[in-house]
């Protein structure tokens, strides 16, 4: 089946959960980014849950949604995924974390996920990496837009890749997302320092 019903509802729901919400600085609506995931692990070959995952991947993150939800309209394995990818962006009482801290913690979480998970992580990066380095291009101001230095998303995108690809050799297609990542990870610190945005 090239599209069963369950991934038209994951591509509707993801469309309305990120309704009004734009890539950063570019004003591109925010769904074009989770649509873009899910095609590179589809790609890659991986299985429905892990597009689906791919697909929802921030909707827990960056929306009301809740991973109860993402439990009962897509199952258990769909919000494993989907709990692994995801941040804890904000304290007990509330309160927006440190993005260090924040990165710091999810880098922890994701060294013991599963590979499937680090796929769906991968692809992300990959996507977020492609998406940089575009903007560079066209001369969009994009580290000013981060909520940390040039320096420090490039060490996260460094140890991003330093945790999720342990054991790549026996997982061609994490092999495949790495090798990529690594590439576009280059490109984006080269036209970096080439630009002052």
């Amino acid at each position: 089946m090239l599209m069963s019903s369950r991934l038209e509802d994951a591509l509707r729901w993801a469309a309305e959960c990120h309704r009004g919400q734009e890539r950063r600085g570019s004003g591109i609506p925010y769904v074009q980014h989770v649509v873009a995931v899910a095609m590179i692990l589809d790609r890659l070959g991986h299985g429905e849950d892990v597009v689906i995952a791919g697909l929802l991947h921030d909707v827990v993150e960056d929306t009301e949604a809740t991973l109860d939800e993402v439990r009962a309209r897509f199952g258990p394995a769909v919000a494993a995924l989907v709990d692994h990818g995801s941040e804890v962006k904000r304290d007990a009482q509330g309160q927006k974390r440190p993005w260090i801290d924040r990165k710091r913690d999810h880098l922890a979480a994701l060294a013991v996920a599963p590979a499937e998970a680090r796929a769906v992580v991968l692809a992300d990066k990959l996507h977020n990496l492609v998406s940089i380095a575009a903007d560079l291009r066209a001369g969009r101001p994009v580290w000013s837009l981060f909520h940390a230095e040039r320096d420090q998303v490039l060490w996260y995108y460094h140890a991003s890749l330093d945790t999720l690809v342990v054991g790549e050799e026996s997982d061609p297609k994490l092999a495949a997302l790495a090798a990529e990542c690594r590439q576009r990870l280059a490109e984006v610190e080269a036209l970096g320092t080439s630009r002052s945005s």
